[in-house]
């Protein structure tokens, strides 16, 4: 890069930086199969477009981040590792349950990170997961000292135990529902925290948090028009893949729980090898479609408020989904494995001045890496990267600012690596490890058994590996890892596996695909 483009650069990133406002959305349980994402990296080619046009939008004035990944397929656990930016052997949340300051260390949050610089940071709907594994929501992380304002548990009389449901105009007149509250809530308070934020007085974190579409799938009826069933369609590889360890797989079995699949009078339900009726599959990815875009809508209406109160050009803005979820990819259904259609988020980070043209990346990026990108996007001190096992250090990044991926997004000295993990049970014994290195072109997992109280694989005592290559096998229907062709590459990625996200790529050796 010559000397005039680096001032460039520097220019760009100064003037990106520095009382910047942010507005935080996550969404749960959102594929990344937005409009903006067709493209090779979606693992699944045959179903409809999504209709999610203000999410394309936002894409289109952001770093869009094609191939990013969660750190753990389930809401607790994930949300405990990218809103501390520490992956999940750090933070020891590997469930619904732990809270991370009691169990892996007093480590700040991003938000928290915020209000210690002054910011005014203010959440809604579920960013942490609720409960225990939050400390109820974490309330050190916000301003008011209060937790975040959750409309989850809002209920109206038409809610019942059913897995799809279409709720007519006329309902919704007489009982909104809670996505649109929180929407109407969160419109709200940017109102409220404009002038402060215009006149320099305070900048502001609003996070807000979308549930859908996590099941149940009920949603607005008109939604559903969007994709008309002749136009949904079965995944082309509704089979687990070939030769797959018995303990990669998820039990799907709680979906067998809701009336309406009561009604099917289906048996198995969850099981290995088992699939729904393929018009039911229909039905339910519909479902699934129509809650994804009424949410789209409901951001569309926070991201206009943004535009309306002039606080456009001054806000950073970052979209993540907390996993992904499979429609009866690999015949499974919801998270809660390694298969690259859980661990794949929809991810993109918007900074005024520097991604407004659009920026598109096909780098490996991680959730992780979000708390440093939105630190150094803000101009607030960037975070130290963590040390082995810094437990007692609050602050510190076990990810990558993707500020770089800004001005380059073919930067060759990104890293070349992302890790994921996800922990099951097989028959009585347990628990097994599932962790799980993605390359360029192989997603390699092996399955130690896994010492609950030490938080540490035993990596000589397995319940089997996979191996996908992704070049010829996108959609990862047969595990390679004890085809022969295969050897030296299993060994290598097993060697980069163990040795972790410290030790490959960028920051050591060199990395296979």
């Amino acid at each position: 890069m010559n000397s005039v483009a680096l001032v460039l650069t520097f220019f760009c990133l100064v003037s990106a930086g520095g009382n910047k406002n942010v507005l935080f959305l996550v969404v749960d349980d959102l594929r990344p199969q937005l409009g903006s994402y067709e493209d090779q990296h979606f693992p699944s080619p045959t179903h409809p477009k999504m209709h999610t046009p203000n999410l394309d939008a936002l894409a289109k004035k952001s770093l869009l981040l094609t191939r990013g990944y969660c750190q753990y397929a389930l809401c607790g656990p994930s949300r405990a590792s990218a809103l501390t930016g520490r992956r999940p052997d750090s933070t020891h949340v590997y469930d619904l349950r732990r809270y991370w300051r009691e169990v892996g260390g007093n480590f700040t949050t991003i938000p928290q990170y915020f209000k210690e610089h002054g910011y005014n940071t203010i959440g809604m709907g579920k960013i942490f997961h609720p409960g225990a594994s939050s400390g109820d929501k974490d309330p050190i992380s916000w301003s008011d000292g209060k937790p975040n304002i959750d409309f989850m548990g809002y209920t109206t009389p038409y809610d019942d135990n059913t897995l799809v449901k279409a709720i007519t105009e006329s309902e919704i007149l007489k009982n909104p529902l809670s996505e649109t509250m929180l929407a109407n809530h969160a419109i709200d308070t940017l109102k409220n925290v404009s002038h402060k934020a215009k006149s320099g007085q305070q900048n502001f974190f609003v996070a807000v948090g979308f549930q859908k579409p996590h099941i149940p799938w009920h949603c607005p009826a008109k939604y559903l028009n969007y994709y008309p069933t002749y136009s949904v369609n079965p995944p082309s590889n509704m089979y687990p893949p070939k030769n797959m360890p018995l303990v990669a797989w998820h039990q799907y079995n709680n979906l067998g729980n809701y009336d309406d699949v009561k009604a099917l009078n289906l048996s198995n339900v969850g099981e290995v090898g088992f699939n729904f009726p393929n018009d039911t599959v229909v039905q339910f990815r519909q479902a699934y479609y129509s809650c994804a875009s009424w949410i789209d809508d409901e951001i569309g209406r926070i991201l206009k408020t943004l535009e309306d109160e002039g606080l456009a050009d001054d806000t950073i803005v970052s979209f993540w989904g907390d996993h992904g979820w499979a429609l009866g990819e690999n015949g499974e259904w919801e998270k809660q494995t390694n298969f690259e259609i859980a661990t794949h988020v929809p991810f993109m980070v918007r900074v005024p001045g520097l991604t407004d043209h659009g920026i598109k990346t096909d780098k490996l990026t991680e959730l992780v890496d979000l708390f440093p990108t939105l630190v150094e996007a803000a101009g607030l001190p960037k975070l130290d990267r963590c040390l082995s096992y810094e437990h007692n250090v609050k602050v510190c990044a076990e990810g990558d600012s993707m500020m770089p991926l800004m001005t380059n997004p073919n930067d060759g000295s990104w890293k070349q690596a992302v890790f994921s993990q996800y922990s099951h049970n097989l028959d009585d014994s347990g628990p097994y490890m599932g962790y799980t290195i993605k390359t360029d072109r192989y997603r390699y997992t092996e399955w130690p058994q896994f010492d609950s109280n030490l938080y540490q694989p035993d990596w000589d005592k397995q319940q089997g590996a996979e191996l996908y290559d992704h070049q010829i096998d996108p959609w990862e229907t047969e595990n390679r890892a004890n085809d022969h062709a295969y050897l030296h590459t299993r060994q290598q990625l097993s060697w980069q596996l163990r040795a972790g996200w410290r030790n490959v790529g960028t920051h050591g050796g060199p990395l296979v695909g």
